[in-house]
């Protein structure tokens, strides 16, 4: 298999249009001829096709909310069984931890207004913000991606080859990590005194201490968490961002769950409601 190409594909700029999954190979915007993503789980995802294979996509144009490989049945195309964080799915994942852009392709027959009349369109680089677990429409458990698109187009060809055969040739870029400050999120902040509720560190700036408010139910599509002090934890931002990879969730009792161990500090007068534990434990298992 090429190595993995993160970025445009050199004389084929978004908009561009294919005839068949085998020109999309040979093109090397999407390098397999059937699998739906494309990548490693070491590295990463480069690209993904929506091709309508999935009855749990939802295609928004500049948000797409994908679901993972795994789990159908190969004659009837159903899910018959729960998806596992592996191979792809788990490059996908990966993709999401090292900020790579995703190359994205759509087929005529995605059910989206967004679908090419015929064949398969490149529509260009999007970023996934968002990974989690959850039951699919038939039943079974499903990994689902929340990718957004990257405007203006922040990344060129960039080539990451086996490093032990030549150095990984980048291009400079800026990945920017959204952090939704609101007036009940710098009252919960407040309350901690800016410390994390999880390691009990307090940054120091030039401008005064830094924390970060993390939603334990996120907010927007399709989680749809609500900005309340109770689904608004105080978070350093190491801990934060292992929180959003799922690295970690927190149980009832505030101890925590997965690579980290220990309790959340929770002062009385901040009470953190269990529905949003409950969600968030749900969905981003710890295995």
């Amino acid at each position: 298999m090429a190595n993995e190409i993160f970025g445009h594909i050199e004389g084929f700029p978004p908009g561009s249009e294919f005839s068949s999954r085998i020109e999309l190979s040979r093109a090397g915007v999407h390098r397999h001829s059937q699998a739906g993503i494309a990548g490693s789980q070491q590295v990463g995802a480069d690209s993904i096709v929506l091709s309508g294979g999935y009855e749990d996509d939802h295609d928004d144009g500049d948000t797409i909310i994908y679901t993972g490989y795994g789990g159908r049945d190969p004659n009837s195309g159903q899910q018959i069984a729960d998806q596992e964080l592996i191979r792809w799915n788990l490059a996908l994942a990966r993709s999401m931890q090292e900020g790579l852009p995703v190359r994205v392709i759509r087929g005529a027959k995605l059910d989206s207004p967004h679908a090419p009349q015929e064949g398969y369109r490149y529509d260009g680089l999007y970023q996934v913000v968002d990974f989690w677990q959850e039951r699919g429409e038939a039943g079974f458990l499903v990994w689902r991606y929340r990718l957004e698109v990257l405007d203006p187009f922040e990344y060129h060809l960039t080539t990451l080859p086996p490093r032990h055969i030549r150095e990984t040739r980048r291009v400079s870029s800026t990945i920017q990590r959204i952090v939704r400050d609101t007036e009940l999120a710098r009252e919960v902040k407040k309350l901690y005194d800016y410390r994390c509720q999880v390691g009990g560190q307090r940054l120091e700036g030039p401008g005064g201490p830094y924390a970060e408010a993390a939603h334990i139910q996120p907010l927007g599509s399709p989680h749809n968490g609500p900005d309340v002090m109770g689904n608004i934890i105080c978070l350093c931002p190491n801990h934060h961002v292992l929180f959003d990879i799922g690295a970690y969730t927190i149980s009832d009792d505030y101890s925590l769950v997965g690579s980290i161990e220990g309790r959340l500090e929770v002062k009385p007068q901040h009470r953190i409601s269990r529905e949003f534990l409950q969600y968030r434990r749900e969905r981003y298992r710890i295995s």
